[in-house]
């Protein structure tokens, strides 16, 4: 949509009215939505994996759990901020329940990086997406979150590690469970 200012200058507007300086490629505005949804879903996932380790007394397990579930959150509302800043509208779409049975934490932590790559792949796709469409603001949007993103990954295939470890032993899960209280579930860095 365009419309004609007082000076007499045109400006295109998206479907909320807003002020849209570059138009975005339908694609893109589609694959946005996905990732919105993907973050939404996500956030519900950990909400849920939240909730089954409380329900196991494992407040450090949940407590990380319930702030991933807020930083997915934080994710989504980026991507609603965004393409709103673009003058796009936002939809949401609906969700599915989040799976709440799990046999252990190795199951728990192997859906978890799984959820992470997913959300990965989902990241460099619309990257990728964006590079062909050639809309350089997007891109530059996206930078940082896919920098985010391959810590994230990587700190679930930490902690799946550490799960692993454990071998289902309740003394070896506690020992994480405190860590993740303390804050302490960062891989180690080398450098």
């Amino acid at each position: 949509m365009t419309t004609t200012s007082s000076t007499g200058s045109r400006i295109s507007t998206g479907p909320a009215g807003r002020a849209v300086a570059q138009p975005m490629e339908e694609t893109l505005i589609e694959g946005l939505h996905q990732h919105l949804t993907l973050e939404r879903q996500a956030s519900a996932a950990y909400f849920a994996l939240a909730i089954w380790f409380a329900e196991r007394e494992l407040r450090g397990f949940a407590g990380y759990l319930k702030q991933e579930s807020l930083a997915e959150q934080s994710h989504a509302a980026c991507v609603a901020d965004y393409l709103i800043a673009r003058g796009q509208g936002v939809v949401l779409e609906p969700l599915a329940a989040p799976r709440q049975s799990w046999s252990g934490a190795e199951e728990i932590f192997t859906a978890v990086f799984a959820m992470e790559a997913d959300v990965t792949s989902s990241l460099q796709q619309l990257y990728a997406l964006a590079e062909r469409c050639g809309d350089v603001r997007t891109t530059v949007f996206l930078d940082p979150a896919v920098q985010q993103q391959v810590a994230a990954e990587h700190e679930a295939a930490h902690l799946l590690g550490r799960v692993r470890f454990a071998q289902n032993q309740p003394a070896a899960l506690l020992v994480i469970d405190g860590e993740l209280s303390a804050g302490a579930h960062s891989p180690i860095s080398l450098s």
